[in-house]
């Protein structure tokens, strides 16, 4: 089987360092990385402007929330997401269906918080 085109991932993540080293992760795994941004503004902006496969969210940014600007941005219909966060038990409280990484986190873990918000998706009713 052969693969088509790669997934396209929005990468929300407001320390800079950060955001280029996972987007390297990602590139590495196959993915193609749409867009990075550090703000939820930006973040909604962007997700209208490249229509991402799936969203990579950090939890706490420096203006807004991860959060929110994944409830903005779903509004506009389901696009499955994976949080980032130092306290995965605020967002689970939350949000318990929410598929969550804990930072720091391994690229195994990464691969397997993707499939399981790829697969979160998939089992929605149409």
């Amino acid at each position: 089987m052969t693969q088509t085109a790669a997934l396209r991932i929005l990468l929300v993540e407001d320390e800079a360092i950060i955001a280029v080293l996972l987007a390297e992760v990602l590139e590495g795994m196959g993915y193609e990385v749409c867009a990075i941004e550090a703000t939820e503004e930006d973040a909604v902006a962007a997700a209208l402007r490249c229509r991402p496969d799936l969203m990579i969210v950090d939890v706490r940014l420096g203006d807004g929330s991860g959060v929110a600007a994944v409830e903005r941005i779903l509004r506009a219909g389901p696009v499955p997401h994976v949080f980032v966060s130092g306290d995965p038990s605020k967002v689970q409280a939350l949000r318990p269906d929410a598929v969550v990484m804990q930072k720091p986190f391994r690229e195994a873990d990464l691969a397997l918080a993707i499939q399981r918000a790829l697969g979160a998706v998939a089992s929605l009713p149409q």
